[in-house]
């Protein structure tokens, strides 16, 4: 698909509803990988080397960012448009709706979304058979990974039973399981990171992947996914955590709560997370100052504002060893994905 094809068909879908445009573009990809058609609209890959991270063999270093298929029934059609690694979710224990709608908001002018999903999804079970049922983005060395989360009804002390039942509910399924800590759209879920709630969480997800391991006879690496809305001793406490207690990856970052970048705007005052171009320099900046503590440590998959090739390579200059892109996915199409593989071979 070239640049110019992407954007005619982006202006047709910008003129429906946000969600309902994400919804029709999911089911018309699913729809053409089925017939064997999506190919047709799919360019050869730009050659790239493989990059070990977390000690997973990635077949290129641009990854999709949870959010885009949340049941994770879309992977083999995603992973035909060029990215190494797909990861769906977030997943809860139990099904839920999200939010009520209207919840997606596009600000075209700023090239931003802000959305307050809440983490609809089919629930653990249905998340794990969807994964399960993808075959061709796996034959050809696509990474999986599991974004994992609490139910919206499960108090924060009890946080750890919901994302224990995910870790063993995703364990066969994933590459990797990623813990969302950042959501702002479930109330109270940042208070996990703070440094104390963070690192009682980890040792206990790394004492259950020890037994899963030794049950399984495979290792699943566990990633944490952090917002943007840190301050440098924030970051500086959990790099403690993170250091001391194992991690094998960290993502960041999530969508921000903050407006100052889209003051102005229509939406500007709707609750959500806001991501897109006005991210782009927040982004960087927090994963520049955990690689500043973490060192090669704790890899880092960095995704927040990336609109163009030359903001992934700022990306991975920082310090990020994997690039993971959403929103300028939407504005930009598989054009993107192109380029950036260009780019950086």
């Amino acid at each position: 698909m070239t640049p110019g094809q992407y954007l005619f068909a982006r202006n047709l879908l910008f003129r429906l509803d946000a969600e309902k445009a994400h919804h029709l573009s999911l089911d018309t990809l699913r729809q053409l990988e089925k017939l064997r058609l999506l190919a047709l609209f799919s360019r050869s890959q730009p050659s790239s080397k493989p990059i070990e991270c977390m000690g997973l063999t990635f077949p290129n270093c641009v990854g999709l960012a949870a959010g885009l298929d949340k049941e994770g029934n879309c992977i083999d059609a995603l992973g035909r448009l060029g990215f190494g690694s797909v990861e769906i979710g977030t997943i809860t224990p139990e099904p839920q709706e999200g939010n009520p709608q209207p919840r997606l908001f596009r600000i075209i002018e700023r090239d931003a979304i802000i959305n307050r999903m809440g983490f609809n999804n089919p629930g653990i079970k249905a998340g794990a058979d969807n994964v399960a049922a993808s075959h061709s983005f796996r034959k050809q060395g696509g990474i999986v990974g599991f974004n994992i989360g609490k139910n919206k009804v499960t108090p924060n002390e009890n946080a750890v039973d919901d994302y224990l039942k995910c870790l063993r509910g995703a364990w066969d399924v994933a590459d990797y399981i990623t813990v969302n800590l950042s959501s702002p759209n479930t109330p109270g879920l940042r208070d996990l990171q703070a440094a104390d709630e963070t690192a009682r969480l980890l040792d206990t997800l790394k004492e259950e992947q020890e037994k899963l391991t030794l049950s399984s006879g495979r290792r699943v690496p566990i990633a944490l996914k952090v917002a943007p809305d840190l301050e440098p001793q924030h970051i500086a406490d959990l790099s403690e955590v993170f250091l001391n207690g194992g991690l094998d990856g960290l993502i960041a970052t999530n969508t921000t709560i903050s407006r100052t970048e889209v003051a102005g705007c229509d939406y500007q005052d709707q609750a959500g997370g806001l991501s897109g171009a006005p991210l782009t320099l927040r982004a960087t900046d927090v994963i520049a100052d955990f690689y500043s503590h973490l060192g090669d440590k704790v890899p880092i998959i960095g995704v927040g504002g990336i609109m163009t090739a030359e903001d992934a390579e700022v990306k991975l200059k920082a310090g990020a060893k994997i690039v993971q892109l959403y929103t300028g996915f939407i504005y930009n199409g598989p054009p993107l994905v192109q380029n950036i593989l260009k780019s950086i071979t």
